[in-house]
């Protein structure tokens, strides 16, 4: 069995901030399927997993994380090519990975999820949302805009954060030419050595609902 194990699905970007990470720095990895879309992380034998039902979930060396904030964190004392150089750093990145969990990947998910997967349509959740996430996405917008990474001029653990849902605009209704940093920045971590995309990466897609459709 590879050193570490992820338990993910192919539509989750908090499981892909991960992946990418490990599969960036050229880690020994394989990915566990979690079948989310029929019920996986609600049954029992999960729960004994991860009691809060979600992923991702990280095996490594004897430790079971879960949280992709807390797994980032621990990777990047695993691979600290992409962990911060200093406590000024170190505050920075946490910094933007709470503005990523409160404020950018919440809405984004949320709005993905209902417009994807729920089907629900255009409604005021969605508008609330919508509104949400192009505050967020204006912020980090100005923040790229004199730079090439988040925190410092190299890849780290808060761009991989920031990232996660990004490579799906059109689920979620961006145009990236309307936020021309933040699309160049993502053209920059898609440049990476080993960069893959996260349906291509994580097991699971096309859906099997989709597939006999």
């Amino acid at each position: 069995m590879a050193p570490y194990q992820l338990y993910c699905f192919a539509q989750s970007g908090n499981a892909y901030k991960v992946a990418l990470l490990l599969q960036l720095a050229g880690a020994d990895w394989t990915p566990r399927f979690v079948d989310f879309f029929n019920g996986e992380t609600r049954t029992p034998a999960y729960r004994e997993i991860n009691v809060m039902g979600e992923v991702p979930v990280l095996e490594h060396a004897g430790l079971r994380l879960s949280q992709s904030g807390v797994i980032l964190d621990y990777l990047a004392g695993q691979f600290p090519q992409f962990g911060p150089q200093g406590e000024d750093e170190r505050r920075e990145v946490l910094r933007w990975q709470l503005f990523d969990n409160h404020k950018l990947t919440s809405n984004i998910a949320t709005l993905r999820f209902q417009l994807q997967f729920a089907k629900t349509g255009e409604t005021p959740v969605t508008a609330f949302l919508r509104g949400r996430m192009q505050a967020a996405l204006k912020i980090l917008e100005q923040h790229l805009g004199d730079r090439s990474y988040v925190v410092g001029e190299r890849l780290t653990t808060a761009d991989l954060s920031l990232c996660g849902y990004l490579f799906w605009p059109a689920e979620f209704g961006v145009d990236w030419a309307d936020y021309p940093a933040i699309g160049a920045w993502l053209q920059r971590i898609q440049s990476q050595p080993g960069w893959v995309a996260p349906y291509a990466l994580m097991p699971g897609h096309p859906r099997p609902q989709d597939l006999a459709a």
